[in-house]
């Protein structure tokens, strides 16, 4: 049991070599005032501690199992040693820094198992890193889905920024290869996850508007068969089944309206550079589909600038915000 009522929410440190430990402390030390949820830090205790001497003065820095969190304002870690020595090169892209973010990962979801934490939330991993580890991985989404033993396909990737919402059938892969793996099941499950989680975020009746695979859907078929084939039938199975849908569009043209409560997006580029161009790095990428409350940054790992203390934790705010909103009591009730 905790000793608040303030949810915990397991705060993955990402990448221990990027930005990921630097934002991690500086949320919770925004956070340890009492406004908003309890962060638990995940990660190593040597790759945490100059930024918790450097940022955290004059607040109790408590190592717990998250079983009790301090009542009073406190940073909380929860001890994982996944990085060697040798390893612990700010900037640096290693395997070795790609096991330890999957290792914290892992350990944020025990937590969440366990009780112990009601959301996750991971910063930038570095996806090269993972892959030097031999670990096969194309982002958050594809990797909560294989610790979770949930199917691979049916775990997405939600952006949330400045206004818009938009979640991808496909992520990260060659574009040939997504678009050949496009189907009218696998467009139908996006849009089912993106209705089931707008539900979650308290969104009644949510409306969701489905991007064309080719520009202007097709035109009819002037540019192609493939929205005749796919996103029209999948338009049509969500109708019949009660969701408010409209399309497939162009998404030139249906990101201009103000009436939908998220896009589904057929591809990365077709749904990241709108949420990129609005809302910088600022974005929350909310995972969909998984057991866990899951979400991390709109951005990346950032080695360029790791180590220098300019990193700005904004999206770590904001997903941890958002994960309080989807545990509250009030959330709950419009999922149910």
């Amino acid at each position: 049991m905790t000793a608040t009522r303030r949810p915990v929410v397991a705060l993955a440190t990402g990448d221990p070599n990027g930005i990921g430990p630097e934002i991690a402390v500086k949320a919770a030390v925004t956070l340890a005032a009492g406004n908003g949820p309890v962060p638990l830090i995940v990660g190593d205790p040597a790759v945490l501690r100059p930024w918790l001497d450097r940022l955290a003065a004059g607040l109790a820095v408590v190592e717990t199992d998250g079983t009790r969190i301090s009542p009073t304002p406190a940073i909380h870690v929860f001890p994982i040693e996944a990085l060697p020595r040798h390893a612990r090169r700010p900037g640096t892209v290693c395997a070795e820094a790609g096991t330890a973010t999957v290792a914290y990962i892992e350990a944020g979801l025990r937590l969440c198992h366990d009780g112990r934490a009601q959301a996750l939330v991971g910063c930038p991993h570095s996806e090269t890193a993972i892959n030097a580890a031999g670990i096969p991985f194309s982002g958050y989404p594809s990797l909560l889905a294989r610790l979770t033993g949930r199917p691979e396909d049916r775990v997405f990737l939600m952006l949330i920024g400045d206004r818009l919402r938009i979640i991808h059938a496909t992520l990260h892969e060659r574009l040939q290869d997504a678009l050949a793996r496009l189907s009218p099941a696998l467009v139908e499950a996006t849009a089912l996850a993106a209705d089931a989680a707008l539900r979650r975020l308290g969104i009644a009746r949510p409306r969701l508007g489905v991007f064309g695979i080719n520009p202007h859907a097709g035109e009819g078929g002037l540019f192609g068969d493939d929205d005749q084939r796919i996103t029209e039938p999948a338009v049509r199975r969500l109708l019949a089944g009660g969701l408010r849908v409209e399309g497939p569009l162009g998404a030139d043209l249906m990101l201009g309206r103000t009436d939908i409560d998220a896009f589904v997006a057929m591809y990365h580029d077709q749904g990241h550079i709108p949420i990129k161009l609005l809302a910088g790095r600022t974005a929350v990428a909310l995972t969909v589909g998984a057991d866990t409350l899951f979400a991390s940054t709109g951005h990346g790992s950032a080695h360029d600038i790791a180590g220098r203390g300019i990193a700005e934790p904004d999206a770590v705010l904001r997903a941890l915000a958002l994960m309080q909103n989807l545990t509250a009591p009030a959330a709950q009730q419009a999922a149910s």
